[in-house]
């Protein structure tokens, strides 16, 4: 009798696969969503990077690593805010990469294109927030060039990107880039250089208020 009982109690052949399929559709539906909610993270991540000014995409995945490059790098000179007047030392680079600046009202200065130069002491605070600086210095005009470096900026701006572009006319070269220790000089207009530049620099944990807005 006992035997018979427990051979009642074991599911039928019909049963046993009705169980695979619902263990299967179960296995499917999981591995559905998992892609699904994998995939909506990364488009989510890459909108973020498009219109969040100081939220780089590489930070999003853990990326957070400060870069090295491209550019040369200056040693930091610190973030001191000083006052219009007030004397410092030199700035270890021409445009300058860090050091004293000064404080709000006075800078940093807003985004976007510049027609007249800027002082170091404004401009280094634009780069303590994060930013990138694109100079140039045409003593006998650049129409060209300035309209090249515009588009790039414009560009850049456009989707939330910290960047300012203003003339520079103390230094050596026609272009210069600048980031948060960080200077790239050439001589002629190379957009793919300037993306580099930016994609690595801009919002770059190098900076000491990096995730300030711009």
């Amino acid at each position: 009798m006992a035997s018979r009982a427990r051979g009642k109690n074991r599911p039928s052949r019909t049963q046993v696969r009705a169980a695979r399929r619902s263990r299967r559709h179960r296995r499917r539906r999981f591995l559905r969503w998992f892609a699904g909610g994998a995939v909506g993270f990364v488009a989510l991540a890459f909108i973020l990077s498009l219109f969040i000014g100081g939220l780089p995409l590489q930070n999003l995945f853990g990326g957070s690593d400060a870069p090295d490059g491209p550019g040369v790098r200056f040693a930091e000179q610190g973030a001191e805010h000083i006052t219009p007047g007030q004397e410092h030392a030199s700035y270890n680079s021409v445009p300058a990469t860090s050091g004293w600046h000064f404080a709000q009202p006075l800078a940093p200065a807003r985004w976007g294109v510049h027609e007249t130069p800027l002082a170091d002491e404004v401009l280094l605070h634009n780069l303590e927030h994060g930013y990138v600086n694109v100079h140039y210095n045409c003593p006998d005009g650049c129409a060209e060039l300035v309209t090249q470096l515009t588009e790039v900026v414009d560009k850049a701006t456009g989707r939330g990107g910290k960047l300012l572009m203003s003339p520079y006319p103390d230094m050596d070269t026609k272009i210069a880039l600048t980031a948060w220790t960080f200077l790239d000089q050439f001589e002629v207009f190379d957009e793919a250089r300037i993306s580099d530049f930016v994609s690595s620099h801009e919002s770059s944990p190098n900076a000491p208020e990096a995730n300030v807005a711009r």
